[in-house]
């Protein structure tokens, strides 16, 4: 007897790192469920695509995709686009299948929904994986796409909770946030921070504003640095700009940090972050999805600044479980508004951050919130849902 040909997984995503890694998390675990699967990375084109992708090792092809705009030249490039996408899509998946069963995990974002517009008109199954607490309207278009056609083995799972005013994610599957094992700490602070070269005794505090970085949480730490330099006196900081920030922040951050007399990495970029979790007593960081997953993951205790200008302040939705881990206990996190205007970031974060830097018993409680919420192992959960679905 022939034995089944093993499948092709499409996952559709794309943009920024928020919505590749958790799918790259995703494929390791199906390729250790189901050996000789083969994952396929359907992108956008923006660089920092590429570069996350290759550096992963991981199969990618770009689509034409783009971002849906109001703006006039936004929406004619939307439009533009849409058609050449599924298109685009369509033959993917006919490729595919002629080598076997194709899946699609679609990631949420401009480039999944033309992806999932491709595979229901070639009748594959879609997964859907929605990482935010309040989903995009892309999310929100492909949820009705499956529910419009639903086709064996498709499902949705969120790894947020999703408010119940927002009745269409009724029957979405919960699922606890999803981590890629290069973001996962590997062994105690101190053997983190010797891989990365520094004291493996100090306090260590890390600062991200994500893949593309955020100008306001790097102009926060530099303004910090500067006019409070005693409460960084003892403590090394590990700190990511962006790649967009780095040429015009690093320099400058360096230098306060250093003034302060705080040892300091400062790089644009990141992948392996698992080391830099790892090494942190405290980080400081946007609240994207795949942001607060490595900060439950990894049990850090953080002060999130959810990016401001999202209209459903969704960031703020990610973040609120973590505020909340542990009941009364004061939770293992902080929620910060990131005003945008320097000053009065400064003003409302300065005296935050001076008191968790300075409360060692403090930030071992917020430690131990974060651990209370349970293992982040939505890759896994959905990977055997994924075969179990197809019947592998």
């Amino acid at each position: 007897m022939t034995s089944p040909s093993p499948p092709t997984f499409l996952f559709a995503g794309g943009g920024t790192g928020g919505h590749l890694y958790p799918g790259i998390a995703i494929a390791r675990a199906l390729a250790a469920i189901q050996p000789g699967s083969r994952a396929l990375f359907l992108c956008s084109d923006r660089p920092i695509d590429a570069k996350i992708l290759t550096d992963e090792g991981v199969e990618f092809r770009p689509t034409p995709a783009r971002p849906f705009g109001v703006r006039p030249r936004a929406l004619v490039r939307f439009l533009r686009s849409w058609g050449a996408s599924v298109r685009f899509g369509r033959e993917v998946i006919r490729e595919a299948r002629a080598r076997g069963p194709v899946h699609i995990v679609a990631l949420g974002g401009f480039v999944a929904a033309p992806v999932v517009q491709a595979g229901r008109v070639e009748r594959v199954p879609v997964t859907m994986v929605n990482l935010d607490a309040i989903p995009g309207k892309a999310n929100r278009l492909i949820a009705r796409r499956i529910a419009s056609a639903p086709v064996r083995g498709a499902g949705i799972f969120t790894t947020l909770a999703v408010p119940p005013s927002h009745t269409y994610a009724a029957g979405w599957t919960l699922v606890p946030p999803i981590v890629r094992p290069a973001a996962l700490a590997r062994g105690t602070p101190a053997e983190c921070r010797s891989r990365l070269g520094l004291d493996p005794d100090r306090p260590t505090l890390m600062v991200t504003g994500g893949s593309l970085g955020a100008s306001t949480i790097n102009t926060l730490l530099l303004d910090f640095a500067r006019s409070r330099p005693e409460a960084l006196k003892g403590w090394q900081v590990l700190h990511q700009t962006g790649a967009k920030q780095g040429d015009q922040m690093g320099p400058q951050l360096e230098s306060a940090y250093a003034a302060a007399g705080a040892r300091a990495i400062v790089v644009p970029f990141v992948a392996a972050m698992g080391d830099w979790w790892g090494a942190a007593d405290l980080a400081i960081s946007r609240a994207g999805a795949g942001s607060v997953a490595e900060a439950w993951a990894n049990a850090v205790p953080t002060v999130f600044l959810p990016y401001p200008h999202h209209r459903d302040q969704h960031q703020r939705h990610n973040a609120e479980p973590l505020t909340r881990a542990g009941g009364d206990g004061g939770g293992g996190a902080v929620l910060l508004t990131d005003h945008v205007d320097a000053a009065a970031n400064l003003a409302a974060a300065a005296p935050i951050l001076t008191d968790l830097l300075g409360d060692a018993s403090r930030r071992a409680r917020m430690r131990e919130a974060l651990r209370s919420l349970g293992p982040a192992d939505g890759a896994e959960r959905i990977a055997r849902a994924i075969v179990g679905a197809a019947g592998g």
